[in-house]
Parts: structure tokens; sequence; C-alpha cells
């Protein structure tokens, strides 16, 4: 593995991290449990340092691997995956807090799987295929959603309620915005893979 390679496994680490932190609050602990009762607002920066360190190694993997001239096949397929991996894992947090809409949610999974299917596919005939300027549209639209999402969650675990249906909306019209972005951007996927 390459250092860009490396950067990007973290995001394999920092994502199962992400959803046990984020639903620690609704595990059932039984009273007797010291701290069962606590207060679990610390939370809430660990879960921003989570996000942001997330997706900040989505952003210096490429800048690494380009510099260094050790851009791959493996990463132009790792880099991907780990993204898709990362953020499957936040959207599952937000669709059990209500924040995005579990219809939504499944089609950004099929999607995504779609694409990766659509890269083995292509992979079998020797063609690696990277991301394309409407996946890299998609992923950022994805983790504007997700920073609103993780927005609206904090200021509810945080107790300012009167922000929270504002937050909770404005989350809601970028996930579907992204959506929309995301199955263009599967079209595009697809005419290339027709192409070939």
């Amino acid at each position: 593995m390459t250092l860009a390679d490396k950067v990007t496994s973290l995001r394999l680490i920092l994502a199962p991290f992400f959803f046990v932190l984020y639903r620690l609050p609704a595990i059932p602990v039984p009273e007797w449990v010291p701290g069962a009762s606590g207060d679990f607002r610390w939370i809430v920066p660990v879960l921003w340092g989570l996000f942001i360190l997330s997706e900040l190694t989505d952003l210096i993997d490429g800048k690494i691997a380009r510099s260094r001239k050790e851009v791959s096949d493996f990463g132009k397929l790792f880099d991907p995956f780990a993204d898709v991996l990362v953020r499957i894992t936040y959207f599952l947090c937000f669709v059990l807090d209500g924040i995005l809409s579990a219809v939504l949610f499944l089609v950004i999974v099929y999607r995504e799987i779609s694409i990766q299917f659509l890269r083995n596919l292509m992979l079998k005939k020797g063609i690696t295929l990277g991301a394309r300027k409407g996946g890299k549209i998609k992923a950022v639209t994805y983790m504007l959603a997700g920073a609103v999402a993780l927005l609206a969650a904090s200021a509810e675990r945080l107790g300012f309620d009167a922000l929270v249906p504002a937050l909770r909306m404005s989350a809601g019209i970028i996930f579907f915005i992204s959506v929309v972005i995301s199955v263009v951007s599967f079209a595009d996927y697809l005419a290339v893979y027709r192409k070939q």
C-alpha cells in the first residue's frame, strides 16, 4: 500500500467508531450501572472530529497520490470504496435519528452498490473506472448533507431545540439534491461502461 492508500484506510477505521459513538446514547443501560444516566454531550465534538478527519483524508489521499506520482489502479478503486463505506455509515446514523429519509438512503445505497458492480465489470475488461466529475460533485453534496445532518443532530443533543427543525429540513433538502445528482452521475458512469 502506498502512503495515499494508508491515508484512505483511515476512513475504514473511523467509520465504525463514528457509528458506535453516535449511537452510544441510544444504547439501553440499566440504571444501576455507574454513569448510565450520564451526560453524553461530550460525544458531539468527538463526532465532529471524526467527521472532519474522515472528510480531510478524502481530500489528502488524492493529493498525496498525485504529488508522489503514486496514482494506482488499486487506489482508484480503494478510495471510492472507502468513501462509500464511511458515508453509508454516517447516513445510516441519520436514518436512525429520522434526519434522512429511509427511501433516499436506499437510493444512495443502491446507487453506490451499482457503481461498485460497474467498476468490477470494467475491471474484468482491464479498465479501471476512477471517479468522474459527476461523482466528485456527488461526493461534495454528500459531504455537505452529512455536515448539515450532523449539525441538526448536534443541536438536538446540545439542547438547541429552536434550531433543530430548520436544520433537519435543510439536511433533507440537501440530501434530496445529492440523491438527484448521484442518480445523474450514475447515468454518466453507465454511459461510459456502455461505450467501453
